[in-house]
């Protein structure tokens, strides 16, 4: 068996789905446009520099959802995934994740965004293992701050090791292992697999790739 990790914003879609989610509550006046946009930018800008804080963005991001009630939320997210989310989803994206799939691949989204927003968005890809940053909740509401590691740079190898290891295995167990990213901040984890994919990779990473001859492929046709 075969292991294979898919990074989810801008690789397998064609948008960051927590920066959209965000975008989406301003348009929908959930959030002061003000107040919010502007930061949800510069936090955006941090990340594609390699600079963000993650704790410092995750108190940001994950504010709105300890505001409400799982009902609203879920209603809110319903409609972001047929206006925001899918129309992102490209058919080489979905024909490459069900190519691993169908060849009987361990398959996991791996993705610094939380798992509010992200699992109904691995659901529509069909894939059951989601490894994301988990929002903490406390009686059945989100409390507004993460809970364990978040799922961002060294944090996904620890998350990953930690996911394989609970269910008896190790990254050294399989045959090969794959990770599709877009991204330089996921460096460590394509580091540590056998197969590292560079996917539409921004310039730090395809340099990189190009530095220790991983391949380059593109799921925007």
């Amino acid at each position: 068996m075969n292991l294979s990790l898919f990074d989810l914003d801008n690789t397998l879609l064609a948008c960051d789905s927590d920066y959209e989610w965000g975008q989406f509550l301003v348009d929908r006046g959930v959030l002061d446009r003000e107040a919010y946009e502007a930061q949800n930018r510069a936090y955006y800008d941090q990340y594609v520099a390699g600079t963000l804080d993650i704790h410092e963005y995750l108190g940001f991001a994950l504010r709105p959802l300890a505001q409400h009630t799982g009902e609203e939320l879920a209603r809110w997210h319903a409609d972001f995934m047929r206006s925001r989310i899918v129309p992102t989803i490209g058919a080489p994206a979905r024909e490459l994740v069900q190519g691993h799939l169908a060849a009987g691949d361990l398959c996991a989204i791996v993705t610094a965004t939380n798992s509010f927003v992200t699992r109904p968005i691995a659901n529509e890809f069909g894939v059951r293992h989601l490894i994301a940053t988990e929002p903490e909740t406390r009686d059945g509401r989100f409390t507004g701050r993460v809970a364990g590691t978040p799922c961002f740079r060294e944090g996904k190898i620890r998350r990953v090791e930690e996911w394989l290891a609970a269910q008896g295995r190790a990254l050294a167990d399989f045959g090969a292992s794959m990770f599709y990213s877009d991204s330089h901040n996921d460096l460590p984890l394509l580091a540590r697999v056998t197969r590292p994919v560079a996917v539409d990779p921004d310039p730090q990473l395809a340099a990189e790739a190009h530095r220790r001859g991983w391949a380059v492929i593109s799921l925007r046709g």
